[in-house]
């Protein structure tokens, strides 16, 4: 029975996904998902848009970030680039990135059969060009 039961789980997939305050109140799976996606998407826009990133590569326009969230709610950001990537110092970008995405409302874990669980996704974030004065 427990085998039964373990193979009809569909693991690639979670009953609720990670979440901040402000979308708990919605009960739509999917659009508590979306609300989610947006607030994490514009908290790391807001936290780029200090920086640098935009002067040091104006031609990087939007930048895809693998976030991880743990189940202990705590979070880790990863720049993505194309494998073929030499136009961007990497590690530069990763370091910025790492000193910049921090102080982030409590954000839930994803929940799996009662359990919170590990969950990771991919945002495309836009980096806002800097006016020049």
């Amino acid at each position: 029975m427990l085998q039964k039961e373990l193979k009809s789980i569909n693991w690639k997939e979670v009953d609720e996904y990670p979440s901040v305050e402000d979308c708990e109140k919605i009960s739509d799976k999917i659009q508590r998902q979306q609300c989610f996606f947006e607030i994490m998407s514009q908290l790391i826009q807001e936290k780029l848009d200090i920086d640098t990133l935009s002067i040091l590569y104006p031609e990087l326009d939007t930048i895809e970030v693998k976030v991880t969230v743990f189940p202990n709610s705590t979070l880790e950001f990863e720049p993505q680039f194309p494998k073929d990537s030499v136009t961007y110092d990497t590690i530069k970008i990763d370091s910025i990135l790492r000193a910049r995405l921090i102080d982030f409302p409590k954000v839930n874990p994803a929940i799996k059969r009662g359990i919170p669980v590990k969950s990771q996704f991919i945002l495309p974030v836009i980096l806002k060009e800097k006016e020049q004065k």
